[in-house]
């Protein structure tokens, strides 16, 4: 016979997995999310704060719109907290690979952000995932990649803190480093139509249109756009970590595509 704690123990585990059942549920029998996603999405060694973003960062939809598959190699591009990584880990399955890159320029000043990624790479949790120091613009992955993602960072490239970053040359990388075909996933904070450059140091936002002329400039396609995170209320002209827009900025979703031949 179970003791009072044990049985409170026994029925809060059995209440988070079904908590976690009927998530899974939810997921995998909307259309647009593969089963794949979905498991990834729910898998109770996430933690509670990566969860509580999902809701603002949709990350099932997002990666049902990329279209990663099981077994498919993955480039993130300056995995921060590891947010996306431990997603990705498990959409690709035990036969797929996650390549984080920390650049060497977030690191000149502390190892702070590569030692984040080391210890998720060592999480036996999440498996399959490598870590990748080099220069932004010099990339070069082990092997070559299904799917290059970068998520609010393509903006910093051009910030001082990144050289700032020979952007055709980073473009022209992530172009090489992906298999023909391939996909580049690009999600960005929006700036005001028209302002191009002007916004990503001080407001941490860049002009989609800009991204779109830089990155066609490599030889992609770009094969579709979301408006998955679109925020209409944002006027564009407030700075990303003001407390009044962090989490609802307006961002724009990209997706590139590598000619197949």
């Amino acid at each position: 016979m179970l003791r009072s704690r044990d049985r409170s123990e026994w029925l809060a585990g059995l209440a988070a997995a079904a908590f976690l059942s009927i998530a899974h549920g939810a997921l995998a029998q909307s259309a647009a999310i593969p089963a794949h996603i979905a498991s990834a999405i729910v898998n109770p060694a996430r933690s509670e704060n990566d969860r509580k973003a999902d809701s603002s960062r949709k990350p099932a939809e997002l990666l049902a719109f990329a279209g990663v598959k099981q077994g498919e190699r993955v480039l993130e591009l300056i995995p921060g907290g590891g947010y996306f990584a431990r997603i990705f880990s498990g959409v690709v399955g035990p036969s797929g690979k996650v390549f984080e890159l920390v650049a060497t320029e977030e690191t000149r000043t502390t190892t702070k952000n590569l030692d984040a990624a080391n210890v998720i790479a060592a999480d036996p949790a999440f498996r399959g995932i490598s870590v990748l120091h080099q220069p932004i613009a010099e990339i070069k992955t082990p092997e070559q990649v299904d799917l290059v993602w970068t998520s609010q960072n393509y903006h910093d490239f051009h910030n001082k803190s990144f050289g700032p970053a020979d952007i055709a040359a980073f473009n022209k990388a992530v172009f090489n480093a992906l298999k023909p075909g391939g996909v580049f996933m690009v999600v960005d904070h929006a700036a005001e139509a028209g302002s191009g450059l002007r916004d990503t140091e001080t407001l941490h936002r860049i002009d989609p249109a800009s991204v779109k002329t830089e990155v066609e400039a490599a030889g992609f396609t770009l094969e579709a756009r979301s408006d998955l995170l679109q925020d209409k209320d944002d006027t564009h002209l407030t700075r990303i970590f003001d407390p009044t827009i962090r989490g609802k900025t307006d961002k724009f979703v990209f997706k590139f595509r590598k000619p197949a031949k």
